[in-house]
């Protein structure tokens, strides 16, 4: 029944943004923008049409694992030397819209502490400013430097990734005391410097720490989307809108694909999952670093 709903919810945001899309398009088209559209969709090397499939990709694997869009996301744009700054403002801009899809399906579906989100948002938003700025500066003047140091965290949450396919489920533990505030800020600055890490880091621990999961994952996803908003604001402030075809690819497969993804949820082989993105995760993290230190 939650799922039914959960899906119907997402089935609501994309029967939405289809139609917009298609009057956009058919708007374009009579007043004869066609050549326009196709002529700045073609930039980049077509770059669009690639964060289109990395962003259906990436929500597939965020809808059946619950974490892993802005580690895909992150990797796969380092991977094609895109500047670091770029890469976590273009996908800050497009999780604004999806974390909002998913915040509501919690907020619908009861899945969400009032108390826990504040707990985690107020800092979270802090760590997130912080890391805008860092990121805006560092990736600027020494993106060299950056960009190795995100792919030596990317590789970090590959290997995470990939150790979840040989865990076996554990008992449930007793609750420990968690620190929200440091969490909060630590995941807040993370997700925001490296393009992702939240997930992982944040929900993970609070799964582990023996937090209720639906609470823990509902709550989680309602504070990153706060801070989601408040990284994209801080980074347009700093550097403006940068790569908009990065963003709409990026955007545009992430929701097309999220009704999808909730279906596939219960039918794809979690751990199968887990073993072929950490492999895959590691594999370009690994090249960027190579690529980033040797050229």
């Amino acid at each position: 029944m939650i799922i039914s709903r959960k899906i119907q919810i997402r089935l609501n945001v994309f029967l939405i943004t289809a139609v917009v899309l298609l009057i956009t398009v058919l708007t374009m088209y009579e007043l004869g923008y066609t050549d326009e559209l196709l002529a700045v969709l073609a930039k980049d090397n077509y770059i669009f049409y690639w964060m289109l499939l990395v962003g259906v990709f990436a929500e597939i694997v965020a809808g059946s694992m619950g974490m892993g869009y802005g580690v895909i996301c992150t990797t796969t744009l380092l991977f094609l030397n895109i500047p670091p700054h770029v890469v976590s403002a273009s996908i800050h801009s497009a999780e604004s819209f999806t974390t909002a899809a998913g915040s509501f399906s919690h907020i619908r579906l009861k899945n969400v502490s009032k108390s826990l989100v504040k707990k985690l948002a107020v800092p979270a938003v802090i760590g997130a400013i912080i890391g805008a700025v860092s990121l805006t500066y560092l990736g600027e003047y020494y993106a060299k430097i950056t960009k190795t140091l995100i792919a030596f965290y990317t590789l970090y949450l590959g290997i995470q990734i990939l150790s979840n396919a040989f865990k076996d489920k554990q008992n449930k533990a007793m609750k420990r005391k968690t620190n929200l505030t440091r969490l909060g800020v630590i995941g807040g600055f993370i997700d925001s410097f490296a393009g992702g890490g939240w997930g992982p880091l944040v929900t993970g621990t609070l799964i582990k720490n023996a937090f209720t999961p639906r609470f823990a994952v509902g709550s989680s996803t309602v504070a990153k989307f706060i801070l989601t908003i408040t990284a994209a604001v801080t980074f347009f402030l700093t550097l403006g809108v940068q790569h908009w075809n990065i963003i709409l690819g990026l955007l545009i497969g992430g929701i097309i694909t999220a009704p999808f993804s909730a279906m596939l949820t219960a039918k794809l082989p979690v751990k199968k999952m887990f073993l072929v993105i950490g492999i895959l995760v590691i594999v370009m993290s690994s090249i960027t670093i190579y690529k980033s230190v040797f050229k």
